[in-house]
């Protein structure tokens, strides 16, 4: 019964990608349905986009392994994205009126430049969507038995069928209808597990005292550590594409403002459910603690719940993730079409075949992702490692790009340039203790300020 019904959903899913199609008449819907979501659409799609492996999967288990340390990046980190997003940027992103983030590059600095950092904005997403690929083969093979590599590939495929199908428009309808789903399958099992251990003030105190140190040790490495970890995801997924064309189709620009700002308080809160299941595991089975803490919620569930819960749990388990998963199809996609195809290749498109090319994207982002999949196996190791790229290479000149008058071409390679390298080197080739992003994105503005004095130097010497 219960692989019937995850069977039953996932043709639901297809279902609302091929009703999402008939909305679809032209490229600006397929990518940000024409700006004319509805805030509490909007708000799901963005509070369903994080909420996916990385939060269920990822975070359980290292605040099972590390505690409230090892999920500064995510969840908190996550909301932190979301809030800045929502006070900081959403209003002016609005305003630009473009598709994609490769879009705001073009207008600031040439398509020379859009071209780059459209390309490093397409490879961070590779490790984004094949974690969530993990994650959705992760629960095909607790529940089939099938091997993991097959389980992969049967969950990716329903994914980029409706994400082909129906681009933002199904993306931003099965948010809505899975974010319904997410809520009420995490209350219903925590009501359930309180019940079970005796309350939540019994499972807080299962918890072991060094766990819910939220703060780092003495030492400035430790410290510095500590507010890298807040700026994994929340800086690095600020110049994520995913988020923008969320903030993108909302129907006006206090929409965007207020649905992003909505789409962070519902994350914060319901992130936090996931932690308190694991915490409860001490109690109720501390045995499954031993084996992949990546599964241990599933397994719980599964030894635990009745079928109904199970039905549910499941259920908006693989909501959460397939929502987060077709929007890290999309994205990439866009960029692809948008930002590097049209304008090197197919620079005389009309409409139809445009759109044609976008679906073609999502296809070759789709087979792309599944491979990185196959590559790594830790999500939270793939999503992280996808953030952090974003950080070091794109951060510095977009929000150089929104906010400065003086926009500098050379400026913005250098910094793309020199934090890529600098990132690159400190954390494959010369490790040290503090974490590569940090000398990475101070590489990223120095070479943003380094570019900038060059152009002007250049100006003033032609003068």
């Amino acid at each position: 019964m219960l692989l019937g019904a995850v069977i039953l959903y996932f043709f639901t899913t297809i279902l609302i990608g091929y009703f999402a199609n008939r909305k679809i008449r032209n490229t600006g819907d397929f990518i940000n349905t024409g700006r004319n979501l509805h805030p509490v659409v909007n708000a799901a799609a963005l509070f369903a986009l994080w909420f996916g492996s990385e939060t269920i999967f990822g975070a359980s288990s290292e605040f099972a392994s590390s505690g409230l340390l090892g999920v500064i990046e995510d969840p908190f980190g996550g909301v932190l994205c979301l809030l800045l997003v929502g006070l900081v940027y959403s209003r002016r992103l609005y305003r630009m009126n473009v598709y994609t983030i490769g879009d705001i590059f073009e207008k600031s600095y040439g398509q020379k430049t859009e071209f780059f950092s459209s390309i490093l904005m397409i490879v961070s997403f590779f490790g984004y969507a094949g974690a969530q690929m993990v994650a959705l083969g992760l629960i095909v093979q607790v529940l089939t038995g099938l091997s993991l590599s097959l389980s992969i590939v049967l969950s990716a495929l329903v994914v980029i069928v409706y994400t082909f199908s129906g681009g933002m428009w199904a993306v931003s309808l099965t948010d809505f209808v899975q974010s319904i789903l997410i809520v009420t399958g995490l209350v219903v099992i925590v009501w359930i597990i309180s019940g079970m251990t005796g309350g939540p003030m019994q499972v807080i105190r299962s918890v072991p005292e060094e766990h819910l140190q939220f703060f780092p040790d003495a030492g400035i490495v430790s410290w510095i550590n500590w507010v890298a970890a807040w700026m994994v995801l929340g800086v690095g997924s600020i110049v994520s594409q995913d988020v923008f064309q969320r903030v993108n189709s909302a129907r006006s620009e206090d929409a965007a403002y207020y649905s992003t700002l909505a789409g962070a308080g519902l994350y914060f809160v319901l992130a936090l459910l996931p932690l308190y299941l694991v915490a409860a595991i001490r109690i109720l089975d501390p045995g499954i603690l031993e084996g992949d803490l990546q599964l241990a919620l599933p397994v719980l569930v599964l030894n635990t719940m009745p079928q109904w819960v199970q039905i549910l749990f499941f259920g908006s388990l693989l909501s959460a993730i397939m929502s987060t998963c077709s929007g890290a199809l999309l994205a990439p996609a866009s960029l692809l079409s948008e930002n590097i195809l049209k304008h090197r290749f197919f620079k005389t498109l009309d409409d139809k075949h445009s759109l044609r090319l976008t679906r073609v994207s999502v296809l070759v982002m789709g087979v792309i992702s599944l491979l990185m999949a196959f590559g790594s196996q830790n999500i939270f190791h793939l999503v992280g490692e996808a953030s952090i790229f974003g950080l070091v290479s794109i951060f510095i000149p977009f929000t150089a790009a929104l906010f400065f008058e003086h926009r500098s071409v050379a400026g913005a390679w250098t910094s793309m340039i020199a934090g890529s390298v600098v990132w690159f080197f400190f954390n494959y080739i010369y490790i040290t203790d503090i974490e590569a992003l940090v000398p990475g994105t101070a590489a990223s503005g120095i070479g943003l300020w380094a570019g900038t004095i060059w152009d002007k130097k250049s100006e003033t010497d032609e003068l």
